[in-house]
C-alpha cells in the first residue's frame, strides 16, 4: 500500500491544481462573439448610457468609471475568497467579474457592446501571485443583461 506524504502547502496546491481543468468556452469566431455582445436600441445615448449603468448596478456591480462622452463604462463585482483553501493550503484565491460597456450613437440609434471577464487572483504563503482573466462567453448572460437594459430604457422613456 503506497502512502503519499505531503511536506508543504505548495505540494497540496500542485495536487489540487493538477486535478482542475480550466473551463473551455465554445469555439466562436470573433464575429460571433461581437454579435453576442452587441445590441442596438432606437434611443439616444443620453437614455441608453444611464440605463446600462443602472443595469450593472442592479446586477451587483460597482461602477469603477463611466464617461458619457467616450461611452465607456467599467464595473466590477464584489470579490469572493475561498477561506477553506486558505485554511488548508495557505493559499488565497479571489475571484471577481469585470464588466465593461461601450455605448455609441450613430444616426440616432445607440449601440451597446458588453464584455464580461472572470478575474481570478491567487497568492501563496510564499509570496507568489498569479492572475487569470477568462472571457465569459455564455450567451444567456449577455441576453439577460440586454433584456434588462431594454427594460431600463422603457422605464426612462415612458
Amino acid at each position: 500500500m503506497a502512502h503519499l506524504i505531503i511536506r508543504d502547502s505548495t505540494t497540496i496546491a500542485l495536487l489540487i491544481g493538477g486535478c482542475a481543468q480550466a473551463p473551455q468556452g465554445p469555439n466562436m469566431t470573433p464575429l460571433e462573439i461581437q454579435s453576442m455582445q452587441t445590441r442596438s436600441y432606437e434611443h439616444s445615448k443620453e437614455v441608453v448610457f444611464p440605463s446600462t449603468i443602472s443595469v450593472f448596478q442592479d446586477l451587483g456591480y460597482s461602477i469603477i468609471s463611466a464617461d458619457i462622452n467616450t461611452g465607456l463604462v467599467s464595473a466590477e463585482s464584489s470579490a469572493e475568497n475561498n477561506p477553506m483553501l486558505t485554511f488548508w493550503t495557505g493559499m488565497s484565491q479571489v475571484s471577481q467579474t469585470r464588466a465593461t460597456a461601450f455605448i455609441e450613437e450613430i444616426r440616432g440609434e445607440s449601440t451597446v457592446r458588453l464584455n464580461f471577464v472572470e478575474k481570478k487572483e491567487s497568492s501563496s504563503a510564499y509570496g507568489r501571485n498569479d492572475r487569470r482573466d477568462t472571457p465569459i462567453l455564455n450567451a444567456d448572460i449577455y441576453q439577460n443583461a440586454f433584456e434588462r437594459i431594454e427594460n431600463a430604457i422603457f422605464v426612462r422613456t415612458e
